[in-house]
Formats: structure tokens, sequence, C-alpha cells
């Protein structure tokens, strides 16, 4: 997935993988791998997920939950890159057991086993989620936090957040690292209590975390029609049915779009490059684009039909989350290289997974 006349690594690492088959962890194992580090892939499979498929080449089935399995796996580990996680939308209070169980019950097996190994290093995979919604100014250029967004407005159409005290509509700015964290999902809540956990661990250990706030990641490989699924893979899926891609909202909702290459790059800029003892850094493209444009850019791309803003909308949806990338480059010197329109035009052809267990797994 790398750029092979990238340089080798100064130093060789053998770095644990959890979730090795999935569609991040797989780039990024391919990532290590070119730059000449040890790795020791692992992934649950979960059905969900990865459908009947058994196994990936080189990847072990072994589940982070299951600390008598990851015991002889962390012998001689530098540094730990953990991607395993169950994702989803989180609106459902059915899903809150699956999200408890696998991201931060697995999250806390395996830093205590990673304590028992003397291993000291995490790079884990975060989310934009923990922001919720994402940073807003009012009319003079000051911060502001808007209230949920109500369901009369967005059934009158009216879906930009507003202030709490005026009711001006509030424009969007850069969500910088230290923004509060107020998830807005079940899911955002497991992520957000993953951090929770890796921060705690690494006071208690002397440890060092580097936790990667995931923006909106795209790319070849991203799974079809699955719960695991964006916004950018449903379009494609529209489009690829002959039907225009469904916008919802106004399709003015600002995102930051980033391809899954250059979020395998950021994961080997914090493996080989440690910072201090919990690190939060966004992991994005730094050129925002609306949802509006990302059908745009495939219906384009494929010259399929034009998208179709339908007004729709999903209750608990943000309205803007887009990233500040300067933290990335100053302390990771790390920026993405791939530009959102190019990234997506290509997008628009790449192959997609699919969890029927044909070919490979869904994540």
């Amino acid at each position: 997935m790398l750029n092979q006349t990238e340089p080798p690594a100064e130093r060789m690492l053998r770095v644990l993988l959890t979730g090795a088959a999935g569609f991040i962890g797989s780039a990024v194992k391919a990532a290590l791998e070119a730059r000449g580090h040890e790795v020791v892939s692992i992934d649950a499979y979960l059905p969900s997920a990865h459908g009947p498929l058994a196994a990936e080449a080189g990847v072990l089935r072994a589940d982070v939950r299951d600390a008598s399995a990851l015991r002889p796996l962390l012998s001689g580990v530098d540094v730990v890159c953990h991607q395993a996680a169950v994702v989803g939308a989180g609106v459902d209070a059915a899903d809150a057991p699956a999200f408890a169980s696998h991201n931060d019950f697995g999250t806390a097996v395996l830093l205590a086993a990673m304590a028992d190994a003397g291993c000291a290093r995490l790079v884990l995979a975060s989310s934009m989620v923990v922001y919720g919604e994402g940073r807003y100014t009012d009319s003079s250029g000051l911060d502001a936090n808007p209230n949920p967004r109500a369901t009369a407005d967005l059934e009158a159409g009216n879906f930009d957040a507003r202030h709490p005290v005026t009711g001006e509509p509030l424009d969007w700015a850069l969500v910088a690292e230290d923004a509060p964290l107020r998830p807005r999902s079940l899911y955002a809540a497991s992520k957000l209590a993953q951090e929770h956990y890796a921060y705690a661990w690494a006071r208690s250990v002397g440890g060092q975390v580097t936790a990667l706030r995931y923006h909106n990641v795209y790319g070849a490989q991203m799974p079809r029609d699955t719960p695991y699924s964006g916004v950018a893979a449903m379009f494609r899926s529209a489009l690829e049915a002959g039907r225009a891609p469904d916008v919802y909202e106004d399709g003015a909702q600002m995102r930051d779009f980033v391809d899954v290459r250059d979020v395998a790059r950021a994961n080997i800029a914090a493996i080989e490059r440690p910072l201090g003892q919990f690190i939060p850094v966004n992991v994005c493209s730094g050129t925002p684009v609306s949802i509006l444009d990302v059908a745009t850019i495939l219906a384009g791309a494929v010259g399929g039909p034009a998208p179709q803003v339908s007004g729709k909308y999903r209750p608990g949806d943000v309205r803007h989350v887009v990233a500040d990338p300067a933290f990335a480059r100053n302390s990771l010197g790390f920026s993405a290289k791939i530009a959102p329109k190019d990234g997506l035009a290509e997008f628009a052809f790449a192959r997609l997974r699919s969890n029927s267990g044909a070919g490979r797994p869904s994540v």
C-alpha cells in the first residue's frame, strides 16, 4: 500500500497487529511489511464482518478478549497496533453489548496482557466520532456549542447547527485534538472508552499511547453494503446499480475523507515515532469536502446519474466534523498524500469487499 520507493525503517520492529484481516488492518499490514517490520497479525474473523471466510493468509485467528491467546503472541513485541473493533452507526441499543465486549473489554484484556509481557507501546485506532459534533463559530468568529438539532427543524429542512442563545446559523471550523469529547452514539461511547482505558494504562505502567482518530476512511477493499460501510461505499453501490446516489439533508454536511493508504502511512509514522504518554492525533486528508461533493465526484468518475438531494435525515447525525491536520504534521511528520478529489475518483473503480464469503473478507 505504501510507495515502494520509500526507504525502509531505520530499525526493524516486532509489531503485534490486531484486526489485520480487516479493511484498514490489511492496509496497515501491507505497509508494515513494505517497511521491513516483523508483523504478528491476528484477527477474530467475526462473521458479521468477514462472512464465512476461514482465514486470511498470514493472519492468525485470535480474539483480543482471550488473554491466553495473546500471551504467546506478545513475546518480544515492541509495539501493538490495535485496529480490531466492532464498528457501526451505534444508534441501536441492542448493539451496546457488542461494542462494550469487543471494543472496550477487548482493549482492557489486551492492555493487561501487554503489561504482563512488558510491552509498553500502543498505537490505537480511534475515531472522529469521539468529538460528536464538530467545532462551530458564530458570525463574530467566536466558538459556540450548538444544542442538538431539533426534529422540527430537520423536518422543515433547516439543517444548520444553530447558536444556543441567538439561534443564528453557525459556521464550521477545524476540530483540533484538544476539542471537547462528546460522543453521540453507542459506538462513539465505546471508542472514547477505549481511549480512556489506554490513557489510564499508560499512566499506570509508564507506557506510551498514540490514539489515531480516523476521519472518514475510504479506499480499495472497503466493505460493500455491510454495517461497516461508509457513505462513499453506499454511493458507489447505488451507481453500480444504475441509481442516483441519495444524498441526505441538503448535501452541505462537511467531512474529511481520507484514503486508506494515507491511514496506513499514519500508522507507520505512529509506530516508528513514539510521542508522549497519551497523545491523540487526527488522521485526515486536510481537505474538507461536502457529502454532495463526494457523491458528485463518484458519479462523475463513472458517468452515472447525478446525485439526488433528498432532504432525508437521520436523527442523531452531526452536521459538520472537519479535522485540523496541523498536529499530525507537526508531531508525526504525517500529511496525507492523496487529495479527496483524486482518491474518490479512483475509488469509483476500486474493488470492494463483500461479506458473502466470496473473495476477500468484508473488513
